[in-house]
């Protein structure tokens, strides 16, 4: 009856497993009396049922280690991630940005052969033969019947080393409020430039989209620049070194004026939209003898941007929402990081809401550091409660929010010479807040040279001027002073549908109650 023992106690055990540590006596008879009347049927099951519970203990550790380690695997592969950037492609309209990124994402194996040879015959049947590399980014009627870039479209594709999204931001004058959220959004900027014959001159003159661009980019924060000269295969340039360079001298001293370090900070090269010329691999030499440099997939992956930082206080800026199994909000995370289960808050009113679920490009992910834009499903609100400009912020430290505030404007270009003074009203945008302002006092002007405050008391000012003042809006907005959180902090005024301003916060009101 040795044996019987055994199975008794090894039962009792597994059943004291299974009832945590709670045995019930009926049960474990009742067992006993099955296991011997089995063992009387066949002998050979002895070996089996001894031999099971004894080896259960050791496969349930092994599940343990087994889940331990994908826990460290999925770790190590979170941390193991390769970099997230956001690409603005701005520029002129008609200066190639959606064909040129639609043929990065050709390039990149984003697209398959059928699918272009779908647009392909679409944009035949249109009569636009060569647009048919931007319906990639173009994806509704519109923009292929005007064959005009309207939406910001959104892509993504990988490099060794990167991760991009595609922000194809709108050329046309009319649509430059779309633009204003695309690069409000990016780290870089590809500006692309047409060298056609008179193509780079319309965008390039007084009121081309060109001058604008680059003003809005470096003002909205897109610190580095990438300057693609694009249809160098047009038969009027036909790859020419002369029309390159032309281009080249008459950029610079513009970037220069618009702040940028044009050592440090821009790139220019020579590129075929269309045909895909120099941007995945470096052009052979019998198209172009006199280029040296990179294409343009290594010019992206060279580009080094500052960190942002992982552990600072937590802000998403909003710039979408909508219904998916409860509230999606959509947005790019300025500052600190977020994990599945966080208690947030939508700001500015102040609602308490838990992170659900998390999504990074299409992926479910359990935490995002800075920099990557994401979608995320919270509980404790509802979609319509969440306006565009609304910021996810931590609880600990929340984003202020404000109706007035102190800034520091730089006059660019008023309407007809107008001059800027108290009363002055504007559209305010700031991250992906636009908001109707009025310049409430202006405080002091400061000098361009010196760049100090001048004594005398100034009523108003003109085209150039840097000026101190206090702007007023009508609805509560979320902001950050620019010392603080650039992102958050630097903005443009515009007034029917032209830039008159740039400006940064420089100065909170004390009381304003973010908690």
């Amino acid at each position: 009856m040795d044996i019987e023992e055994d199975i008794r106690s090894l039962q009792l055990d597994s059943a004291a497993e299974e009832n945590n540590g709670m045995v019930n006596p009926e049960d474990a008879k009742q067992e006993e009396v099955d296991m011997v009347d089995k063992m009387a049927e066949d002998p050979k099951d002895e070996v089996h049922t001894v031999s099971e519970p004894v080896y259960a203990e050791p496969k349930v550790k092994d599940k343990e280690v087994s889940a331990a380690e994908n826990v460290e695997s999925v770790k190590e592969a979170e941390e193991n991630v390769k970099r997230h950037l956001n690409v603005v492609f701005i520029g002129h309209v008609d200066a190639g940005k959606s064909t040129t990124g639609g043929q990065i994402l050709f390039l990149s194996g984003q697209v398959d052969d059928r699918t272009i040879q779908k647009y392909e015959k679409e944009a035949k049947d249109k009569s636009r033969e060569s647009w048919y590399m931007a319906y990639i980014m173009d994806t509704n009627e519109e923009e292929r019947v005007k064959g005009k870039t309207v939406e910001v479209g959104r892509a993504h594709f990988e490099t060794e080393t990167t991760r991009f999204t595609i922000l194809d931001a709108p050329g046309h004058k009319s649509y430059v409020p779309n633009m204003i959220s695309g690069a409000s959004q990016a780290d870089i900027g590809v500006l692309v430039i047409s060298a056609r014959k008179g193509e780079f001159e319309t965008g390039y003159e007084r009121g081309g989209q060109t001058r604008e661009h680059v003003l809005l980019a470096k003002t909205l924060g897109v610190s580095k620049l990438l300057l693609v000269v694009n249809k160098m295969d047009d038969p009027t340039v036909n790859w020419s070194k002369e029309r390159y360079d032309e281009i080249e001298s008459k950029m610079i001293p513009f970037l220069k004026a618009s702040g940028y370090n044009v050592k440090k900070d821009v790139l220019f090269l020579p590129l075929s939209g269309l045909m895909g010329t120099n941007m995945k691999t470096r052009m052979d030499k019998n198209i172009c003898p006199w280029w040296n440099g990179p294409c343009l997939f290594e010019a992206l992956d060279a580009i080094e941007v500052p960190q942002r930082d992982p552990n600072g206080p937590f802000r998403m800026p909003l710039f979408d929402k909508f219904k998916d199994m409860g509230t999606v909000v959509m947005g790019k995370v300025e500052s600190g990081s977020v994990r599945e289960g966080d208690a947030l808050l939508v700001m500015p009113n102040k609602a308490h809401v838990k992170v659900i679920a998390i999504y990074c490009d299409e992926d479910k992910v359990s935490r995002a550091g800075p920099g990557e834009n994401l979608r995320i499903r919270l509980s404790g609100i509802e979609e319509e409660d969440i306006l565009a400009g609304f910021v996810l912020s931590s609880v600990a430290r929340p984003i202020f929010s404000v109706t007035e505030f102190i800034a520091q404007l730089q006059i660019l270009e008023l309407l007809d010479n107008a001059i800027f003074t108290a009363g002055y009203k504007a559209v305010l945008h700031i991250h992906s807040v636009v908001e109707e302002c009025e310049i409430v006092e202006l405080q002091q002007q400061i000098d361009p040279r010196t760049k100090k405050p001048m004594k005398k008391k100034v009523l108003f000012v003109k085209n150039g001027a840097v000026v101190l003042c206090r702007v007023q809006v009508n609805n509560l907005i979320c902001i950050e002073k620019f010392s603080d959180f650039p992102q958050l902090g630097r903005f443009t005024l515009r007034t029917e549908g032209k830039t008159v301003a740039v400006g940064k916060v420089t100065g909170l009101p004390s009381l304003s109650g973010s908690a």
